[in-house]
């Protein structure tokens, strides 16, 4: 029963980490008239801070987790995360509040890092689909309750009481994580800094370590992109449909189906299969385009195959990587190349939509599917030649 609180605890915390994008994203249109006068670019660099940092430090972190041990890093993130929130609620200068972002950067990317590692050890074999699944649902969780909860909380009583919200869940992470996980081992010799660049290398030539990543930087250049612009793009009635449906339906597909497919294959080969079944549903997409209703479903078909991607790429770091510090240099490789996509995702197919339209999007949606395949195999043969 402890390992299974612990596991709702560590994704609670995921919810809390999500949240330090998410707040910012729902309450984006009051931000640009609190701030007048740095609307547009301004709040849009405050919002996609967080990520850059991720994409920064991300394998970074993963090694600083090895070496200062999970729950240390996992606690003072919280912490620090907690604080910071608590200060944005009283809505400081623009530069100050852009400032407060990279801080709270730094402790979302330690929780992000620690999160897959820390959860993947509660969990025996047989369940550890399940709770990776759990992990990986936490971004579609979050935004979907701050879609439906934010804007009246803000609406009720103001912006500041949305960034008191998120601190006092931090808090609450915190205090059951003090209790409930495992004391880290003594810490390992030397610096945590030693050999920056050559553990970077080290991390991305491992068939093992990288592999997770590496399919998972395809997902996230197409996923976010598509929840962004998508919607928009089919039009007004149904575009609002697909909005809502797109992520309710991947993080259902990824914590029914996903799970029972993953007792039945292994994580990369249903990354595998979940990318075949994007590029099936785009060319869906590509031929009913135009036809009001058939847009959202295939739309919501495309977001289902990307939900089962999303589970299984976090499955595949315990199926690849048995010791604990390769778990979280996996982790931070997924931190890292997942920020990279989320960066660089939207603004390229609203480059290729606005130049060549559903035909545009249905070869974006292909080529990252087929490329994302294509990685996994590539590592697949490197892992059968190194056996």
């Amino acid at each position: 029963m402890r390992n299974v609180l612990t596991a709702l605890a560590i994704w609670a915390a995921g919810l809390g980490a999500a949240a330090q994008f998410g707040k910012m994203s729902v309450i984006y249109q009051q931000l640009g008239v609190q701030y007048a006068g740095h609307g547009g670019v301004g709040i849009g660099f405050m919002v996609s801070i967080i990520g850059i940092i991720g994409l920064i430090f991300g394998t970074t972190a993963g090694m600083l987790v090895s070496r200062l041990g999970p729950k240390r890093v996992m606690l003072a993130a919280l912490a620090l995360g907690a604080v910071v929130s608590l200060l944005q609620s009283t809505l400081p200068p623009f530069g100050w509040m852009l400032a407060s972002r990279v801080p709270e950067g730094l402790s979302h990317l330690a929780i992000v890092v620690v999160g897959p590692t820390a959860i993947a050890a509660t969990a025996n074999l047989r369940f550890q689909p399940l709770v990776m699944t759990l992990w990986g649902s936490f971004f579609g969780v979050t935004f979907t309750v701050l879609a439906l909860f934010g804007p009246d909380l803000v609406a009720s009583h103001g912006i500041g009481a949305l960034f008191q919200a998120h601190s006092a869940w931090l808090v609450f992470c915190l205090c059951l994580l003090v209790v409930l996980m495992p004391t880290d081992a003594a810490r390992a010799p030397g610096s945590a800094f030693t050999g920056i660049i050559a553990q970077h290398i080290e991390t991305y030539r491992s068939p093992r370590i990288a592999a997770p990543a590496l399919g998972f930087v395809c997902y996230t250049v197409t996923y976010v992109a598509m929840l962004t612009l998508l919607p928009g793009a089919i039009g007004a009635q149904w575009g609002q449909v697909a909005a809502v449906a797109m992520p309710l339906v991947s993080i259902m597909i990824s914590l029914t189906l996903g799970v029972w497919l993953l007792g039945r294959m292994s994580a990369v080969r249903l990354v595998q299969a979940g990318f075949a079944c994007v590029i099936v549903a785009s060319l869906g997409l590509w031929l009913v385009w135009g036809q009001g209703m058939w847009q959202a479903v295939f739309a919501c078909a495309v977001a289902a195959a990307m939900g089962t991607v999303q589970g299984a790429s976090f499955a595949a770091i315990p199926q690849l990587n048995a010791a604990v510090p390769d778990r979280a240099r996996a982790a931070g490789a997924i931190a890292q190349l997942g920020n990279l996509g989320t960066t660089t995702g939207t603004p390229m197919l609203a480059l290729i939509l606005a130049q060549t339209g559903v035909s545009g999007l249905t070869l974006f949606l292909i080529a990252f599917s087929s490329l994302g395949i294509a990685l996994h195999a590539w590592a697949a043969r490197r892992r059968a030649t190194q056996a």
